[in-house]
């Protein structure tokens, strides 16, 4: 048969075009005899869910992708992909792509995988195909050393296809897992994710959430009341606040998905590529030397004032600039990225207007997790303590602060990355060998010289040490006073740690950035190795 005699769709370019026409409208193979009227069917179906998912503030996937990555360099993978489910008329129903758009482009010129659940498709949900296709990118990203962005939007497995759905779910789990620590991994919710599909954004690195349109959740609401008789909204049982406040699963709260795209981009700047490489740097023009006078004042002489450590991260900042990394959860913990003479630095830091400051359960925890991921991925860490010990009481206790503050002790002690750390102003008891002590590796110690650095307070120490001396004395109040400055002047402050070489050295407020940084620009060659081991056990 001569070419112009074949049928129109046959013909090699006309397929490829007819072909790219279905899948852009959502539609598969058993449209492709169908004709014209096949066709505009579909392209009206695709048209109508766009429209049902913008009218709740949600985008189709490649719409998403195109905000993601730099103009033009998205490259789509697998596009003609479809499932081979033979039950529930599946066959009949198959669509090109089968529901998630897969690739790689560029952000700011660096190579990234990435892959979008088209909501409009099966409601997102995963089926083998749809599996294998994510399972792709990210060997492809293990491969060549690059982030992988998931952009998530499913109703969970694919019910038609029974346990393959769930064993396309565990395939991407163990991925998830192997790549830990390999190459940077970032999951941005945009709609909702129920059962299976939040198990993989729970093994990334960071995790985006989207403001009313998106939910995370084991089992949804209908299920709870069912089984437990609570009666809980989807936006209070998984919502992006929920999230970021209550339970710690996620990281940001986005009010759209163009602001959890850009986001996304502004994230990877801090991280490199993968775990070979050190983080991309960013010229600045704010000078490394940079006095901070308003350092100066900024740590108040009364140890029970509070103030906002925020202030101190964002002087020290190239430019200000501090991009805090849960923000909602476990507030007297701060943690995030700054640039430092043009390089990415972690921060870990005590927040004294939140508890004073005190580590519990969640600060540990974020604080833990957060060190971990700056140790895998390069980065240099910051600490910035003022801390009063460990938050007491029962519910901690029986929440297991002994385990969970255990975590952050065994993350600083297992990250090689250089470390900075500065006592602004209190440092007592075990939090003090917590929070990034010398003796637990940390490079370079520094401190404030009003800084206290002591088993506890003054006043809590006099009270035991002199107790009965305090009992028989005429005026027991002046002698307290008395001796609590003893106390002070002698123990309280960073000059005994200093003798002792716990403290490199003990600085002026308004010399912070010049010393940090100075700091970290000593340390940037700096090696060193964890003994030989398959892993460590830490303190689940």
């Amino acid at each position: 048969m001569a070419e112009s005699e074949r049928p129109t769709y046959l013909k090699p370019r006309a397929a490829l075009e007819r072909r790219e026409a279905l899948a852009d409208a959502n539609a598969g193979p058993s449209a492709i005899d169908g004709g014209e009227a096949a066709l505009a069917g579909a392209q009206a179906r695709a048209a109508a869910a766009r429209e049902r998912l913008a009218a709740e503030g949600r985008q189709s996937a490649h719409e998403r992708i195109d905000l993601l990555l730099d103009p033009g360099s998205f490259v789509e993978l697998d596009r003609f992909v479809t499932s081979s489910c033979p039950d529930f008329e599946m066959p009949g129903k198959r669509v090109y792509g089968d529901g998630v758009v897969t690739g790689h482009g560029t952000v700011e010129g660096r190579p990234v995988f990435v892959f979008g659940q088209e909501a409009g498709v099966f409601g997102g949900s995963l089926g083998m195909a749809h599996a294998v296709k994510i399972c792709k990118v990210m060997d492809m990203a293990m491969t060549v050393g690059a982030p992988v962005i998931g952009l998530n939007d499913s109703g969970g497995a694919r019910i038609q296809e029974g346990v393959a759905s769930l064993a396309g779910y565990a395939e991407i789990f163990k991925r998830n897992v192997l790549a830990s620590g390999v190459v940077p991994q970032l999951s941005v919710i945009l709609g909702p994710c129920a059962g299976g599909a939040v198990y993989s954004p729970a093994l990334t690195d960071l995790v985006l959430m989207v403001e009313e349109s998106a939910y995370m959740f084991i089992t949804g609401p209908d299920v709870i009341k069912a089984v437990t008789h609570e009666e809980v909204t989807k936006e209070a049982l998984g919502g992006a606040h929920t999230h970021n406040e209550r339970s710690g699963v996620a990281h940001f709260a986005c009010p759209s998905e163009a602001a959890a795209m850009a986001l996304s981009r502004e994230l990877l700047s801090y991280l490199p590529s993968n775990n070979a490489e050190d983080p991309p740097t960013r010229p600045t023009k704010d000078d490394p030397r940079r006095s901070c006078p308003e350092l100066i004042d900024a740590i108040p002489e009364d140890p029970s004032r509070p103030y906002d450590i925020r202030a101190v991260i964002r002087s020290i900042a190239d430019d200000g600039a501090f991009l805090e990394v849960q923000e909602l959860f476990a507030r007297n913990m701060v943690i995030g990225f700054v640039r430092i003479a043009g390089q990415s630095v972690g921060v870990v830091a005590n927040q004294p207007l939140v508890l004073a400051g005190c580590l519990d359960i969640n600060a540990s925890v974020k604080a833990a997790r957060f060190v971990r991921m700056c140790d895998a991925f390069n980065v240099p860490l910051l600490t910035l303590v003022d801390v009063p010990g460990f938050l007491p009481g029962t519910e901690q206790e029986y929440g297991g602060i002994i385990r969970h503050g255990a975590k952050l002790l065994y993350a600083f002690v297992e990250a090689t990355v250089p470390k900075v750390t500065l006592v602004t102003r209190k440092a007592y008891g075990g939090a003090y060998d917590v929070m990034a002590s010398k003796h637990i590796r940390a490079d370079i110690n520094l401190s404030y010289p009003t800084a206290e650095i002591a088993v506890m307070g003054a006043e809590g120490a006099v009270n035991i040490i002199y107790r009965r001396e305090l009992m028989e004395a005429a005026d027991p109040s002046a002698r307290r006073a008395q001796l609590t400055e003893s106390y002070r002047a002698l123990f309280a402050s960073p000059y005994k740690a200093a003798e002792l070489g716990f403290i490199d050295q003990v600085i002026r407020p308004e010399e912070t950035r010049e010393r940090v940084a100075r700091s970290f620009a000593l340390l940037r060659n700096k090696r060193q190795e964890n003994p030989r081991k398959k892993h460590g056990n830490i303190p689940l």
